[in-house]
């Protein structure tokens, strides 16, 4: 995928959420279907791994449902599959070391040390338990919740929680790499 269809692909995901939401009360849910569409072969051009093919393949899934029944929900449920698929990618990290973190960290710092490594696995493990709880979530507005709730969690307080947890890891990362400097 070229920089700019990067950008796009980004910029629709992040997005989306409220997207769906201004024009739920504009257009039918079948055309909105067509975001989805785009997202999902925005997906398949950018990778060749299963687990993104797969997310691609459930967004192709969802956007039919909403075609055919013309209804918002399946488009609701998107972000329910992208937690659902980073979940598995951070679990399978897991179980087939290197975790996903450390082939993160491993981009900066390729000597990684033991200490390192640990440390990695233990972010993946919490990131895990953030897809559950955020997939959940996602889940429970989807199915639940007024369009209004879904989208202010799924678009708002979601990415809220992604940047908490990203900046609580840096703040913790910096005083382990100086624990482990100093000791």
């Amino acid at each position: 995928m070229s920089r700019i269809g990067a950008i796009i692909f980004v910029a629709l995901s992040v997005a989306y959420p409220l997207v769906v939401y201004w024009a739920m009360g504009r257009f039918e849910p079948r055309w909105l279907a067509v975001l989805l569409l785009v997202l999902a072969l925005l997906r398949a051009a950018a990778t060749r791994q299963a687990v993104w093919l797969a997310a691609a393949a459930g967004a192709v899934v969802l956007a039919g449902l909403a075609t055919v029944f013309n209804q918002a929900l399946p488009l609701k449920l998107y972000p329910a599959l992208i937690n659902a698929v980073m979940l598995v990618v951070f679990g399978a990290s897991l179980v087939f070391p290197p975790s996903a973190v450390e082939r993160i960290a491993r981009l900066t710092e390729p000597d990684l040390p033991p200490a390192g490594v640990a440390y990695t696995r233990r972010v993946t493990q919490i990131w895990c338990g953030f897809f559950v709880f955020n997939g959940a979530a996602a889940l429970v507005t989807a199915l639940w919740m007024s369009d209004r709730a879904w989208a202010t969690y799924n678009g708002l307080i979601a990415y809220g929680l992604i940047g908490l947890l990203f900046g609580g890891e840096w703040l913790v990362r910096q005083r382990v790499k100086a624990g482990h400097r100093n000791g």
